[in-house]
This record gives structure tokens, sequence and C-alpha cells, in this order.
């Protein structure tokens, strides 16, 4: 194959409608768009998700839900996920991005207590569970609060 072979998939090129170029082309006159009404005329038709004047779908629903601008969202992060971290690393939110332990962190770390911790960590983040704190320095180490 080279690039004067390549062709467009059969079909993909139509050839554009011409319109008002006489009765025999099947496109004359009203050129397409029937006998008056809204949509024969300049700038005729109507908005997305009109109906007739029917009540729309949009309008017909219930409201519902509310979502705070405010709302402070946190990644989660449990104990039994630093399990397999070296003794003595300082476990922050750059860490624990780049050793895979979260792929992708929305807003702000906050470490629960779910699982058992073996080894002294400092972590660093910026919000703990009482239960994560109180396992982390039974150990001897730090949950620092960023």
């Amino acid at each position: 194959m080279r690039l004067n072979d390549l062709r467009p998939n059969p079909g993909a090129k139509t050839a554009p409608k011409r319109l008002g170029r006489g009765i025999g082309s099947g496109l004359g006159k009203t050129s397409g768009k029937g006998h008056k009404g809204q949509n024969a005329r300049a700038g005729g038709g109507v908005r997305p998700g009109f109906e007739g004047g029917q009540l729309p779908l949009q309008r017909r629903l219930p409201k519902r839900g509310f979502r705070s601008p405010d709302k402070v969202q946190y990644t989660l992060v449990n104990l039994e996920r630093l399990q397999d971290v070296p003794e003595g690393t300082l476990v922050n939110p750059q860490y624990l991005l780049e050793s895979g332990i979260l792929h992708r962190i929305n807003g702000l770390v906050k470490v629960l207590g779910r699982g058992e911790l073996t080894k002294r960590l400092t972590v660093q983040a910026h919000a703990f569970s009482q239960s994560a704190r109180e396992k982390i320095e039974a150990l001897g180490g730090k949950a620092e609060v960023l």
C-alpha cells in the first residue's frame, strides 16, 4: 500500500444536497422543507428539548439532591494498606502516590484504622481517625497532621 492508494471507505463521502436546482432534482422549489410552517422558515425550528408546548421531560422530573460547594473531600487510606511499607519510612501523600498505594488523590488524605500495623512509621496526612492515630502511636510512630 502507498499513500497514493489511500481512499476513503465506500459511502464515507457523500455529495452535498444541491438545493433549489429545479423540479427534476427532487429538491427544487421548497428545497426539501415542505410548505410553510416553523421548520420551513429561515432560522426556524425548535430548541433541543422542546416538546411542542407540552411540559418538557426536564421539567416533569423532580429535582433531587444538593451538592455543597464547601464539602471537604477526603481520599481514604486504611492502615492495612501501609503494612508493606518499610519500617521508619515517612509516609505522606506524595509517597502514597509514588509507591502505588494510591492511584490518585482527590483533595485531602485521611488515614483510617482498619487492619493492624506492626511497624513504626511517621505518617503525614490531612486527617486521622481516632483509632488510626492510637494504633500508629502505640508502636512509637508519629501521626502528623498536614
